[in-house]
C-alpha cells in the first residue's frame, strides 16, 4: 500500500469508502487517462464518477480557472461576479423548457435540497414522492429521501418522503414486461399518492437514469405518465440532472430532454464543472420568485467554479461533444451487447450515450445479484489498467462514464479489458 493509501485509511473516517482491495493513489491525469503514484497509466471509463466530462486537465478549462484565480479566488452569492451572472444567463439558454432563475451552491446534495424547498414553499406542501433505488446525497433531506439502504445509515430524519416503484425493467417490482405492462411502475404513483400522502403533494423528484441505483433507464412513456400523475396532484416536477446533465445522455444537454416532459425546477452539478466544486437548482421564474426569506451560499457561485463551468460549457460546444456522446455511445452500447452474448453473468446492459451499465448476475435464467462477481472483475480490470465504477442497490452494476471526449478505439480497449475480466471471474 502507498504512503498516501496508508494516511488515507490511518486518518479518514472510516466509512469514506474506496474502490479494490489495495487503495489506489491517483497523482495526476490528461484526457481519458490518470496514473497511480507508481506511474501506472490507467483508461478512466469512471470519471470521478460521472464528473470528468471534457477530460483530465482539460487545458482550455485550467486556463479559464488560472486566470480567474489569479484576479479574484473567492466571492459569496452577497456579491454580484461576471462569471456566476454570464453561466446563470447561459444555463437559463441551454436548460429545457422555462427554467430560467438558478441558485449556484457547491454539490449536487445542496442542489436537491434547495430544489425540495423550492417546491415546498411554491406549493405550500410538505410531501414529496421519490423513487426507490434514488440517490441525492449525503444531508437529513437527501439521506431521507434516498431509496438506496447502502448509503442510508440512520432512519429518515425529515419527515414527508414517500417513495414510489422504480422503472426498473430488468427487475420489474410488478413482474411485468414493457410494453404490455402498460408502464405499471409510473400508473403506481397515483394509488402511492392517495394511500400515503394527503392527496396533494409538493414535487416529484426524479432522477432521468437512476445513477447510483445502478444506471437504470426508464422506459419510453414512464416521465409522461408520471408527470401528468403528479401534476394532477398539485405537484411540480424535479429533474435530477446531476449524474445525466451536460451531454451525458447524447445528443441533449440534458437526460430529461429524452422524454416529452418540462421541469419545473432542475437540478445538477458533477460534469458541470469538470470536477470543480458546483451545484446548480434552476427554475421556472415564478417557482424562483416564491422562494421566501433571505438565503446565500458562501461557496456557491464561486467565481473559479463559475469560469470552469463556462468553459465546459464552451468545450462541449466548440467540439460538438453532445453528438459524440450520441455516435461514440452507440458503438459503446453495440460492444456491450456483444459482450452480453459472450459472457454468462452479464445479465442485462444498459444505459443512454456515455452512461452506459453492466448488471451481473449468476447466471442469465436466474437474475441473482452477484457482487462477489464485480469484485473480481473490478479487480482484474485494474490489472488491464482501466478504472470502471459499480453500484446497485445489492452492488451488482459496474457503471460506465467516460469523459464525453471517449472514442471508438477507447472503447475497444475497454471491451478487450473487459472481456479479459469477465473471461477471468471464478464462478465456482
Amino acid at each position: 500500500m502507498s504512503e498516501t493509501a496508508r494516511k488515507h485509511k490511518e486518518f479518514l473516517f472510516p466509512a469514506v469508502a474506496t474502490y479494490y482491495k489495495e487503495p489506489m493513489a491517483i497523482s495526476h491525469g490528461e484526457g481519458m487517462h490518470v496514473w497511480d503514484e507508481e506511474g501506472n497509466k490507467y483508461l478512466d471509463f469512471f470519471g470521478g464518477v460521472l464528473t470528468v466530462s471534457v477530460g483530465h486537465a482539460n487545458p482550455n478549462v485550467v486556463k479559464a480557472e488560472v486566470e480567474q484565480i489569479s484576479k479574484l479566488q473567492h466571492s459569496t452569492t452577497l456579491y454580484a461576479n461576471k462569471n456566476l451572472s454570464d453561466l446563470a444567463e447561459k444555463v437559463a439558454e441551454i436548460t429545457p423548457g422555462d427554467l430560467k432563475k438558478s441558485f449556484l451552491t457547491s454539490t449536487g446534495t445542496e442542489a436537491d435540497d434547495t430544489a425540495i424547498l423550492a417546491a415546498k414553499m411554491h406549493t405550500n406542501r410538505q410531501e414529496i414522492v421519490v423513487l426507490r433505488h434514488s440517490y441525492a446525497g449525503r444531508s437529513a433531506t437527501a439521506l431521507s429521501s434516498m431509496g438506496h439502504a447502502p448509503w442510508r445509515p440512520v432512519a429518515s430524519q425529515v419527515a414527508g418522503f414517500v417513495h414510489a416503484h422504480a422503472p426498473y425493467c430488468y427487475r420489474c417490482p410488478f413482474g411485468l414486461q414493457y410494453p404490455s405492462c402498460g408502464i405499471r411502475c409510473a400508473e403506481d404513483i397515483e394509488e402511492l399518492i392517495q394511500t400515503t400522502t394527503t392527496g396533494e403533494i409538493a414535487a416529484f423528484m426524479a432522477e432521468p437514469i437512476l445513477g447510483v441505483g445502478g444506471f437504470i433507464v426508464p422506459p419510453p412513456g414512464y416521465f409522461e405518465r408520471a408527470v401528468e400523475i403528479t401534476k394532477a396532484h398539485g405537484g411540480l416536477f424535479i429533474a435530477d440532472e446531476v449524474q445525466t446533465g451536460w451531454g451525458r445522455t447524447g445528443d441533449k444537454w440534458f437526460g430529461i430532454e429524452h422524454w416529452d416532459v418540462e421541469p419545473d425546477i432542475l437540478t445538477s452539478a458533477k460534469g458541470m464543472a469538470n470536477g470543480a466544486p458546483i451545484g446548480l437548482t434552476i427554475a421556472k421564474s415564478e417557482i424562483a420568485d416564491s422562494f421566501k426569506g433571505l438565503t446565500f451560499s458562501t461557496f456557491g457561485g464561486n467565481p473559479v467554479s463559475c469560469a470552469a463551468a463556462l468553459a465546459v460549457i464552451k468545450e462541449i460546444e466548440d467540439k460538438d461533444l453532445l453528438h459524440n456522446a450520441k455516435v461514440t455511445g452507440d458503438y459503446f452500447r453495440m460492444k456491450l451487447e456483444e459482450l452480453k452474448d459472450k459472457h454468462e453473468i452479464i445479465g442485462d446492459v444498459r444505459g443512454m450515450g456515455l452512461m452506459q451499465g453492466i448488471e451481473v448476475v449468476i447466471d442469465k435464467a436466474s437474475k441473482v445479484p452477484a457482487p462477489q462477481y464485480v469484485a473480481q472483475v473490478f479487480e482484474e480490470s485494474r490489472k488491464q489498467r482501466v478504472l470502471i465504477g459499480k453500484g446497485g442497490l445489492y452492488g451488482n452494476v459496474i457503471r460506465l462514464g467516460p469523459p464525453l471526449i471517449a472514442t471508438k478505439s477507447d472503447i475497444d480497449e475497454l471491451i478487450a479489458a473487459l472481456d479479459i475480466a469477465f473471461a477471468a471471474v471464478k464462478t465456482a
